[in-house]
């Protein structure tokens, strides 16, 4: 019951789609981060079921492309986007830790966070034109989801928080790590029967750029943060894109 309760919790803080009720109980605040994965699972799943249904209409390939691109970021409610930027703004202020901390609880957007969200939308387009324009290994998509959650729970567990972090310092869950690990290693597990050496390059890309991510932001604000989490998964879903989309450039021979 009380994995459900935390499941609940995780999906109405990750998750875009209105719940029926609320529900909130501090003490499962540990079940809830820990549970963070499976609302990978959902948002993958749903992200994927997105691209498929466009797919068969045939649909202008540029504007399957533009609403698959956004997808993520509506079902997960822009939450990750949100970090992403705030993230964005503070750390190429390069101005002295203090500062960096108040930008990043600052709700104001500011240059640098446009310019980082123009890039971002940018490549996430172009990767995922690659992809569709293809059509192969499209449930690697919730393999990127998964993934990238599993990672900032591990993260959450793992690391020390920051003084303007909204979870506990203490969060500590030998339990969590062991169920998120697991769920983690399935997702790489099913990459690699769906996809052969081509799931493990996509999964090898989203842990990469998760690990370059949150080593950068980490250093920079002295622990982590919601918003830090956010901008770490919104780095490695995008990595995990890009080697897809290379993949299926060779595989379609738009490399010239």
């Amino acid at each position: 019951m009380r994995f459900v309760k935390g499941f609940y919790m995780a999906l109405g803080m990750f998750l875009g789609i209105p719940l029926p009720f609320h529900v909130w109980d501090e003490k499962l605040t540990t079940v809830m981060v820990a549970t963070l994965p499976l609302v990978g699972l959902v948002v993958g799943a749903i992200w994927w079921g997105v691209a498929v249904l466009l797919m068969l209409p045939s649909f202008p390939i540029v504007i399957v492309a533009a609403l698959v691109t956004v997808a993520p970021f509506f079902i997960a409610g822009f939450i990750h986007l949100d970090g992403y930027m705030d993230t964005s703004d503070a750390l190429y202020s390069w101005r002295p830790l203090e500062d960096r901390l108040r930008i990043l609880e600052d709700s104001l957007v500011g240059a640098f966070a446009v310019v980082m969200l123009a890039i971002l939308f940018l490549l996430q387009f172009a990767a995922v034109f690659t992809i569709v324009s293809s059509g192969r290994f499209l449930a690697l998509f919730i393999v990127i989801t998964i993934l990238s959650r599993s990672l900032a729970a591990f993260c959450m567990f793992a690391l020390k928080h920051n003084k303007v972090s909204h979870y506990l310092n203490d969060m500590k869950s030998i339990s969590g790590k062991i169920f998120v690990l697991c769920i983690a290693l399935a997702a790489i597990g099913f990459a690699v029967f769906y996809a052969g050496p081509y799931g493990l390059i996509v999964c090898g890309a989203v842990i990469i750029g998760y690990g370059w991510a949150m080593r950068k932001v980490h250093k920079a604000f002295e622990g982590i943060s919601g918003d830090l989490l956010g901008f770490s998964i919104v780095i490695s879903e995008l990595c995990g894109l890009v080697a897809l989309a290379l993949i299926q450039g060779v595989e379609i021979g738009l490399w010239f």
